[in-house]
């Protein structure tokens, strides 16, 4: 199973839905909250290549990008094997 990271904010709706369609998929992530640690988020940032906004998805070394993303994954068909490798 991979490590999953999200970096996420309290507020954040976008954060929400990623976080809800992580738990449907019954796989544990770690979440990091960029509104209560600052500290986090220019390693975000970097991590990110550039992107600034929340939420940044992560699956193992994987950027996978915000939320959009992980739903365009998931309809694809290609969120489960990454999940599962």
């Amino acid at each position: 199973m991979q490590t999953i990271e999200i970096y996420t904010s309290p507020l954040c709706g976008f954060c929400h839905a990623a976080k809800r369609l992580l738990t449907q998929k019954g796989v544990t992530f770690t979440e990091i909250d960029v509104w209560a640690d600052p500290s986090r988020k220019p390693e975000m940032i970097q991590r990110a290549n550039g992107g600034r906004t929340v939420p940044q998805i992560f699956i193992g070394n994987t950027h996978i990008g915000g939320c959009d993303d992980l739903y365009a994954l998931d309809r694809a068909g290609k969120l489960d094997p990454l999940l599962a490798a």
